[in-house]
């Protein structure tokens, strides 16, 4: 019997998707619910499952194409898939390269040893016939990135590409936010002397209790939590001609992938401890980078924290993450000469930024917001004591 493979159900505000991957071709064998294709929508990238045993019949729409929900596919032959071929049809390993419908039959070096490079990545040493083995991955871990590929692969000085769905939204919204909301930037820097003691003294026993780094991250969240409560204007939105105060704090924490930046939601951080929140990010970072951040991960936050020192960046002015009223930026921690009681010492120090919208938020809130997120990192028990 011939099955159709669908389209799902999409997320809600969600009308279409991209055909991205085919991890299959026509005539392969396939085991029920292994992935035979990726789809993009604007937030999350899609898994198709193979919905029985069998045959992929065939392929209705290539990588590029734009499709809706419950629009056909492909087709699965339902039967039994002989013994021999079994392993072969597991569904797709880290070593494993996508193919496409145009893709030949034959295995390439670049469909072996590849776990430590992502899709685009693979895709490219697939079609260049490259080995990971001659290439020097430069992303974390010594991850395989596109750029590491375009180093190796003998390819034009120039390449023209359409953006991916993921990064057409995020113009989208960098333009919104640049015409709908009055930004304007504050600035503060903190010492992080007293969080980066805690980190160290705590460094072991918190690893052995919760399994996890004591991060920085964490401890922003919390303070931020903390000030929001303090200045709800700046937990709050815009809609129409009325402000929206959110009750809850769900801090949403910008995250680079190979995809582009996603900003997963941590919801109600007012109920998180650090070692909640720093697992949540750590799941987020994962999530992100293997294209596996659902709707749910993605919706529903008020306010944003992005780092951008973790690149480098010593200041930056960050742009609203729309319809919120707020971001705050990170950057690099610098040891500088400060003057502490009247004495000159060297103390980690980090520039922060407040970007707001105007509209709704005085200077004045975002000045004090950004003081008291300055005194609660600088003296984290205030945060304990809620002072």
């Amino acid at each position: 019997m011939s099955i159709d493979v669908k389209v799902p159900v999409l997320p809600e505000s969600v009308t279409d998707a991209t055909v991205a991957t085919w991890y299959k071709k026509p005539g392969d064998f396939v085991k029920r619910d292994e992935n035979l294709v990726d789809l993009e929508t604007d937030k999350v990238v899609l898994e198709v499952p193979a919905p029985a045993d069998g045959i992929l019949e065939s392929i209705a729409v290539e990588s590029g194409d734009v499709v809706e929900a419950n629009e056909v596919l492909g087709v699965v032959k339902e039967g039994e898939i002989p013994e021999e071929k079994a392993e072969e049809s597991v569904a797709p390993k880290a070593d494993a390269a996508p193919t496409t419908p145009s893709t030949p039959a034959a295995a390439s070096p670049a469909e072996v040893n590849t776990g430590s490079a992502g899709p685009a990545a693979r895709k490219m040493m697939h079609e260049n016939n490259i080995d990971a083995s001659q290439v020097s991955g430069s992303g974390r871990g010594g991850r395989i990135t596109k750029p590491d590929v375009l180093n190796v692969a003998n390819t034009p000085i120039q390449e023209r590409v359409p953006m991916s769905r993921l990064r057409q939204k995020i113009a989208d919204r960098m333009v919104e936010a640049q015409s709908t909301a009055a930004m304007l930037t504050s600035f503060n820097e903190v010492d992080l002397k007293a969080v980066m003691d805690i980190r160290k003294k705590y460094k072991e026993e918190f690893i052995n209790k919760h399994g996890i780094k004591l991060g920085l991250m964490s401890f922003f969240v919390k303070a931020a939590t903390e000030a929001l409560k303090q200045f709800p204007i700046i937990n709050a939105s815009v809609e129409g001609e009325d402000i929206v105060y959110h009750r809850q704090q769900n801090i949403g924490i910008a995250v680079a992938t190979e995809r582009g930046l996603v900003v997963p939601v941590l919801k109600n951080t007012n109920a998180m401890g650090l070692a909640d929140i720093d697992g949540a990010i750590r799941d987020f970072a994962v999530a992100g980078n293997a294209g596996k951040l659902t709707m749910d991960d993605l919706t529903g936050g008020t306010f944003t924290i992005t780092n951008g020192g973790t690149f480098g960046s010593l200041m930056s002015t960050p742009i609203l993450n729309m319809p919120q009223s707020a971001i705050l930026g990170m950057h690099t921690i610098k040891e500088r000469p400060v003057v502490v009681d009247s004495e000159i010492v060297v103390r980690p120090m980090m520039y922060l930024a407040l970007t707001y919208d105007h509209r709704i938020i005085d200077g004045k809130d975002a000045v004090q917001f950004l003081v008291a997120l300055k005194d609660m990192l600088e003296d984290p028990a205030r945060m304990l004591l809620n002072l």
